[in-house]
């Protein structure tokens, strides 16, 4: 490998990180803007770092010589395994990625008050923690639901204003009592 390769090859090391914390950056300020917990803005900033530095290493065969046939195969062939593998764990993949479009697209916030309108299984209660897998909501009994990101970002949402009136004090209110 000549001088102009590894000028070439520090360029884009430099490049990747430079991206790198430039990706970061801008993450950790829009999870701040979207009061979103570090820990998802941190997880968002790996995710999208990984990935550059794939393509960065993909620049750098190139750049030291290596066959664009031997790279394509080599890179094909761990995406095919990668996505064997993820299909036969595709609820796992399938939250991972709903968690980044809930990241980016979302319009409840923690600390929201939210029915998710489900059927039989619809649920109601405060958003207590979105995470990479699921989002915990706590109910009026203080239980807490994990509900799968994926379906989260299938069902109907409805962000309530408020806190919901307890059922008996209404009822007794409609009687003339109280």
């Amino acid at each position: 490998m000549d001088l102009y390769n590894w000028i070439l090859s520090g360029i884009a090391v430099a490049g990747y990180i430079l991206v790198a914390n430039l990706i970061s950056s801008i993450l950790a300020d829009l999870g701040k803007r979207k009061k979103a917990a570090p820990k998802r803005a941190k997880y968002i900033s790996k995710v999208f770092n990984f990935l550059l530095a794939i393509l960065t290493l993909f620049g750098l065969f190139i750049i030291w010589g290596y066959d664009y046939h031997n790279i394509f195969v080599v890179g094909s062939s761990l995406l095919a395994i990668g996505g064997v593998a993820l299909f036969a764990q595709w609820s796992i993949l399938s939250n991972l990625t709903a968690s980044i479009v809930i990241f980016f697209n979302y319009p409840s916030r923690i600390g929201d008050r939210i029915r998710i309108l489900d059927g039989e299984n619809s649920v109601e209660g405060v958003i207590l923690d979105i995470n990479m897998f699921q989002v915990l909501i706590e109910d009026d009994n203080k239980n807490v639901v994990n509900y799968p990101n994926n379906l989260l970002i299938q069902k109907p949402l409805v962000k309530l204003s408020g806190k919901k009136e307890p059922v008996v004090e209404k009822v007794a209110e409609d009687n003339g009592e109280g």
